[in-house]
């Protein structure tokens, strides 16, 4: 199975293309989009879904995770988070890939093993689970590896118990 993990955001949307069998993970690529903050938003948003539209070409992913909007004190950035994600799952769905949404809670608990982990705890996970050399950076790299994971140990454990 091969999946594209998404931490979004308007100015850095972390990637990661993972794949899991028999257990067992396979790194293809990782890496951010990033926008100027000077740009307009619309042009902004546009090379974020030529981007995931372009990876998803390359890897033909089965399943698409992403992060689920966390609550964000400042609505600007919420707001722009929020169109992040929907140009992304717009990429998704336009491909045929089906989107599963993960919290920040279900992601650190599947990863770290408790949903309150601090980020260097998920990051630390990170470099672990998928055997890498160093942490990938920036942050939102390393996010979006831990929510590619979080989904295959949900959907491996979930087609478990459907047999």
């Amino acid at each position: 199975m091969i999946i594209l993990g998404i931490d979004p955001g308007t100015a850095i949307t972390g990637y990661g293309v993972i794949g899991f069998k028999g257990g067992s993970f396979t790194v293809y690529e990782y890496g951010c989009v990033r926008t100027g903050s000077k740009m307009e938003l619309a042009v902004r948003l546009g090379i974020l879904h030529g981007r995931l539209t372009e990876i998803i070409k390359k890897y033909s992913p089965d399943h698409f995770a992403i992060e689920e909007l966390f609550f964000n004190k400042n609505v600007k950035t919420a707001l722009a988070v929020g169109h992040a994600r929907g140009v992304a799952m717009l990429a998704a769905v336009q491909s045929g890939i089906e989107v599963y949404e993960y919290t920040p809670l279900q992601v650190k608990q599947a990863v770290a093993g408790n949903g309150r982990a601090a980020k260097q705890q998920v990051q630390f996970m990170v470099r672990a689970l998928f055997n890498l050399k160093e942490i990938p950076s920036p942050d939102d790299v390393a996010d979006a590896l831990a929510v590619a994971a979080c989904h295959a140990f949900r959907w491996t454990g979930a087609e478990a118990l459907r047999r």
